[in-house]
Order: C-alpha cells, then structure tokens, then sequence
C-alpha cells in the first residue's frame, strides 16, 4: 500500500520568506514547474533527482540546494522509501535576479554550516513569537547563499538577448488570471503560433500552458495558506472551477488543494 502523502505549509510573518513547505513522499513524481521564488531546499531521508535548466541534479546527502526563481524543474524519489524534505520559498530581496544564473550552474552546495543554519531556521519559523530569531538566522543564511553564488558572477553567462521566448514567458506573466490564447499571443507577438511553442520550449524546456497552469498553482497555494477557500481561489487564479484547479494542483504538489490548505499547523497560524 502506498504511504498517503504527508504536508504542512504556512506563511510566517518573517519579511523574505514566502513560504515554508515540509513533505514526505513516497511516490509523487513533480513535473516540469517554476516557482516565483526561490527554492532553499534541504532533504532529510531519502533522495531526490531533478533536472534544471537541462541538467541532471541531486540532492546528496547533507547539501543544501537552491533553486532559482523563473527556470523550471522536476523532481521524483530515487529510493523505495522516498523522500522527506523541508523548502523555504524566498523573494527576490533575499537573493536578486543577477543570482539566478550562478544559481542554475551549481544549484547543489555542499556545505554542513548552511545546511546546519538552514535546519535552525526551520525550527525558529516553526512558533510564533520566534520572528526576532528567525530574521537573524536568515540574514545569516542570505550572507552565506551569496557568498557561494557570488564568486561565480563574474565567469558566469552573460545577460540573455530579450528573445519571443522571453517576451512571450512575460505576457504569459502579465495575463496569468484571465490568460491567453496562442492565435492571440501570435497576433501580439507578430510570431506564428508553431513557432512561439517551439521557441518557448527551446528556451525554458517547458511548453507554454504548462508554465502558465504552474504559476497559477504557485498563486492558488498562496492564497490557499491566507486561508482562501480552494472555489474562490479557483475563481482568482485563472481555472475554469475548482475541479480544474484540484487537477493540476495535485499533479504537481501531489495533494489537493483543500489537503494543502488543511496542512497549516493551527499553532503556527
């Protein structure tokens, strides 16, 4: 029989810290996703694989893996047993865009102070009144990130040439509500239809409406943990009705997004 999934997800009143995520999973397989945020990972059992910006990557044994905002990744157990994890969702005011190359170079760091830090951070965001100390652990955490990431900058690729892709992944940004169809992303774009799925997928290895239902579901997580309930949620975020957000949010978080909304510890609230 297989293991039910087990989640907790909430928001803490921590500035930088979108989210905190801690899961067991035996069998869920994420597909291609991005996130808006960046993904501070660390895997307590188990392992996970993943592949990001092309690559083949892992989670080793005592590493801390970053994960930059706006490029997409998977993620399956490489063990029977699976895999549990704890994530921290960061803004862009703990680590800026400039990092998000660096990143996708070397997103696996193996470094037992971080790992060891990010672990105290998650114990700090775990009660309330523990913001004070969270703050510091995380100015602690960003200081350290950086000084990975940074010394990369400098041989690093260079800025992108703005391309249809790009412009495209933006307008799909700019109408992630009420969407848009492709003949009319074309008609905007002056580009025909083949040629903007071919080019987005070239560039982000991932096809359009699946980027586009995966910023939906970042959103639609979001205001799950405000404690929106999943049919207005639905409505807020772009899907058809609920049923269509139940849909791609278990196919990507692996729980519904009523299990994920229950998953907040009240006395974490």
């Amino acid at each position: 029989m297989v293991a039910r999934p087990q989640v907790s997800a909430w928001r803490p009143q921590v500035p930088g810290v979108v989210e905190v995520f801690h899961a067991h999973f035996t069998e869920h397989t994420y597909p291609m996703h991005v996130h808006d945020a960046w993904t501070l990972l660390i895997v307590d059992d188990g392992a996970v694989r993943y592949d990001l910006d092309r690559h083949e990557r892992g989670t080793p044994h005592d590493t801390v893996s970053l994960l930059p905002p706006h490029v997409p990744h998977n993620g399956s157990p490489t063990t029977a047993r699976g895999f549990r994890k704890r994530v921290l969702y960061l803004d862009l005011t703990q680590l800026d865009e400039t990092y998000i190359g660096p990143a996708v170079d070397g997103p696996d760091l193996a470094d037992p102070l971080l790992r060891r830090r990010v672990g105290q951070l998650h114990a700090a965001l775990a009660h309330r009144g523990d913001e004070l100390e969270a703050e510091s652990r995380l100015a602690l955490i960003g200081e350290q990130l950086r000084g990975h990431l940074r010394p990369r900058l400098a041989v690093g690729r260079g800025p992108a040439a703005p391309g249809v892709a790009h412009t495209l992944r933006d307008l799909l940004d700019d109408r992630l509500r009420p969407g848009v169809s492709l003949d009319e992303a074309a008609r905007l774009l002056h580009a025909h239809p083949t040629h903007l799925v071919r080019a987005f997928g070239a560039a982000f290895g991932i096809a359009p409406h699946q980027y586009l239902m995966a910023r939906r579901v970042e959103l639609a997580r979001r205001l799950l943990l405000d404690g929106r309930t999943p049919t207005a949620v639905a409505a807020e975020t772009g899907f058809y009705d609920q049923s269509h957000l139940t849909r791609h949010f278990k196919r990507i978080l692996g729980v519904t997004p009523g299990r994920y909304a229950r998953a907040a510890p009240i006395h974490r609230r």
